[in-house]
């Protein structure tokens, strides 16, 4: 599926940014469908409404409660997504006509053209929409990129403390097999939060979709970037597919065509398609662990921990980095104010109904 980007304060994808696009050089008098402020910016009721509408499953009927709930943080990202836009314009970190075109290029191949508009007016938004998004992902990126990740660094004494804290963890009883793994379901989840918000639906879409993942890995490209951005695996999509250590024995409980794919893996592989019960998988075979007590210089169990301690960095340090940012901006949260005042009930400008922009 053609994703729609989902509004965060990550690397992952920001949605609505289109319609953030259009307030953010207006300056207007708060009404019924504005519902947040930054820097004079307004955030409409419509932006929001947009995401929940793609959030929450047409079979689904969360409570009032929960679906102010659920409008609450995705208008908390959208103010996120406007600090860092508007940070990413003061530094000067834009995207270039040739990697917006890049990016659409990416998200248009494995689509006909019947395909690629169904897709987009099932979302409700135009081509121009679609490339307006990407160019400010890019710029977010950018941003990112280089006021944390530049930043995080591990030291020498980290590692070792960080294996002191898990040594038990190395006392290996059986092999240990380090997986990662690509899923996709010819089915929508609701649960599904890939990079690009990207979830088959029908099993031609699903089947379409994992070949055209197989095909970039045989060009070479990053297993993790790739599952970060399709897996529809909620528990890992994030972490790059990363399954963690799974012991020998526990590969009896999976699926026997995925087990023997695995098993069939030398570290460092990748796997082809394979079809289990629920969709397909594509795994990676890491690492593996023999039984017996690993130290700090098996270049298996530093790099796990390398990996480990960068990563709660990151998390960390964008979390830190956000909070600056909304120290030194005038942010107010209308929605937040008349759920307070109507004492958690909905207040009027959040009873459904076709909002105005």
């Amino acid at each position: 599926m053609i994703p729609w980007c989902r509004p965060a304060a990550t690397l992952g994808g920001l949605l609505a940014l289109t319609l953030a696009g259009a307030a953010c050089h207006r300056s207007v008098a708060p009404g019924p469908d504005v519902w947040a402020e930054v820097n004079g910016h307004p955030i409409y009721r419509a932006q929001v409404e947009k995401y929940y509408r793609s959030e929450v499953h047409p079979q689904t009927a969360p409570s009032p409660e929960e679906a102010l709930f659920l409008k609450l943080n995705i208008l908390d990202e959208l103010i996120n997504n406007e600090l860092l836009l508007e940070r990413a314009a003061k530094l000067g970190l834009t995207a270039t006509a040739t990697e917006v075109e890049e990016k659409f290029a990416e998200l248009r191949a494995p689509y006909s053209d019947a395909e690629f508009q169904h897709q987009l007016a099932e979302r409700g938004i135009t081509v121009e929409e679609l490339r307006e998004d990407l160019r400010r992902r890019i710029a977010i990126e950018k941003l990112l990129n280089r006021e944390v990740l530049s930043r995080v660094s591990v030291s020498e004494q980290e590692l070792q403390q960080a294996y002191e804290r898990n040594r038990s963890e190395f006392d290996v009883a059986e092999p240990q097999y380090h997986l990662a793994q690509i899923v996709v379901t010819p089915r929508r989840d609701p649960q599904v939060r890939n990079r690009r918000n990207d979830d088959a639906a029908t099993e031609a879409e699903a089947r379409r979709k994992i070949q055209m993942i197989a095909q970039r890995l045989r060009q070479g490209e990053d297993f993790a970037e790739l599952a970060m951005d399709y897996s529809e695996d909620p528990t890992t999509a994030s972490t790059g597919g990363d399954l963690g250590f799974v012991p020998r024995s526990a590969l009896g409980q999976v699926d026997p065509e995925a087990r023997r794919a695995i098993l069939a893996l030398r570290p460092g592989q990748t796997s082809g398609i394979v079809h289990v019960r629920d969709g397909y998988r594509i795994f990676r075979l890491i690492a593996v662990l023999e039984p017996g007590q690993r130290t700090l210089a098996d270049p298996q169990v530093r790099q796990m921990l390398l990996n480990s301690l960068r990563q709660h960095k990151e998390q960390l340090l964008r979390a830190a980095y956000l909070a600056t940012l909304r120290d030194q901006a005038k942010i107010t949260n209308y929605l937040a104010r008349q759920i307070l005042e109507s004492s958690g009930g909905a207040p009027a400008s959040a009873v459904a109904g076709s909002p105005s922009h």
